[in-house]
């Protein structure tokens, strides 16, 4: 909003130029949600005990220190990640790019989704909210609805193919159903991250980290000169997303702020269903699908302990971990939850090291 108020009036006032940057615009837009973030919270997390009446509900076969430790903590902190997200794009972003329209459709619409499911939680007070296959039919309408956009929007040249890390010439050329895959992406991103949320400060930190991985790559691949010299393949009006993304950074810093252990709020699924989901639509629109896998490894690993541990447990009798997902194996081996919190993030520094290794920049 800012930017499509000052920018026709940049060449008039000096001034006014700084908002052509889109840097000098991913920066304020990552204050600007830090700030919204800071001064909605405590309204927020008020509101949200006010009618929550205990807090999240625990389930009875995690660890039983959550029992003692979570219990009467609010959750749909997602709500404050999701207002000082959106406001703050709005304010920053260029309103004419479609390509934020369509992760913000995402975001925003996956964010529902997990209000509806943390809504029903905590007023009939059990861990049951929306049923699955409800949650997976909805993210898998939204997800297509976005990755047709999307398609829609990118460069014919590049539309419907997948590129592959490294070898930066290669497409793998899915065409007409490339919005499948997109979907796919958007939905796996959405539903690990909402695995990986389970201990104070988990899930918020590695978001943050493959956002900001993901703000370099979309300033990277919207510059058509960077591109070129990169070896990237080009999205126009991509750079717009690193507004996004800033924004998110920005307000996730101010949700860790309220979400650092012990936690005055959890994010719930409001958060973890919407920051996927915003990683995921970011990662098809700026055409680095498998390096999303590489940067945001760390939800990838836990969802896999997850499945592992189904597919054996239903297969034997037995189980893989001690708990799933892994995060919950570590707890059961005794160690404390900041330590393994703090070592996750270690490992998600590191997998974003890697994931950025693979854009082979000059």
């Amino acid at each position: 909003m800012i930017f499509n108020l000052l920018a026709p009036y940049a060449d008039e006032f000096a001034l006014f130029n700084l908002v052509r940057y889109t840097t000098f615009r991913a920066g304020a837009a990552c204050l600007t949600a830090l700030v919204f973030s800071l001064v909605l919270g405590p309204a927020v997390i008020r509101w949200l005990r006010g009618f929550q009446r205990g807090g999240q509900p625990i389930r009875d076969d995690g660890p039983q220190s959550h029992l003692v430790t979570k219990k009467g903590t609010p959750t749909m902190g997602g709500v404050l990640i999701l207002l000082a997200l959106v406001l703050s794009t709005l304010l920053w972003v260029d309103l004419r790019s479609g390509l934020v329209w369509a992760v913000l459709l995402v975001t925003v619409s996956y964010g529902l989704l997990g209000f509806a499911d943390d809504w029903l939680k905590v007023t009939k007070r059990n861990t049951k909210g929306v049923s699955g296959r409800m949650k997976l039919a909805v993210q898998a309408g939204i997800g297509l609805v976005a990755a047709i956009w999307v398609w829609w929007l990118h460069p014919p040249a590049i539309a419907g193919g997948l590129s592959v890390p490294v070898f930066k010439e290669v497409l793998i050329p899915f065409g007409f159903a490339f919005p499948l895959v997109g979907m796919v992406v958007m939905m796996g991103a959405s539903n690990a991250v909402n695995l990986t949320d389970g201990l104070d400060g988990l899930a918020i930190v590695p978001a943050m980290i493959a956002a900001g991985v993901f703000a370099l790559i979309a300033y990277l691949v919207g510059n058509r000169v960077l591109a070129d010299y990169l070896q990237l393949h080009a999205v126009p009006g991509a750079n717009e997303l690193a507004v996004f993304l800033a924004a998110l950074v920005g307000a996730g810093l101010g949700f860790l702020w309220f979400n650092a252990p012990p936690a005055a709020v959890f994010m719930g699924d409001t958060g973890s269903l919407a920051l996927g989901g915003a990683l995921g639509g970011v990662a098809v629109a700026t055409k680095h699908e498998i390096v999303l896998a590489i940067v945001g490894g760390l939800f990838v690993v836990e969802t896999v302990s997850v499945i592992i541990q189904v597919f054996w447990y239903k297969r034997t009798g037995r189980r893989v971990f001690l708990m799933a997902p892994l995060h919950h194996h570590f707890e059961k081996k005794g160690w404390a939850e900041p330590t393994i919190v703090i070592r996750f993030w270690i490992i998600a520094m590191v997998l974003a090291l890697v994931g950025l290794s693979t854009l082979k920049i000059r």
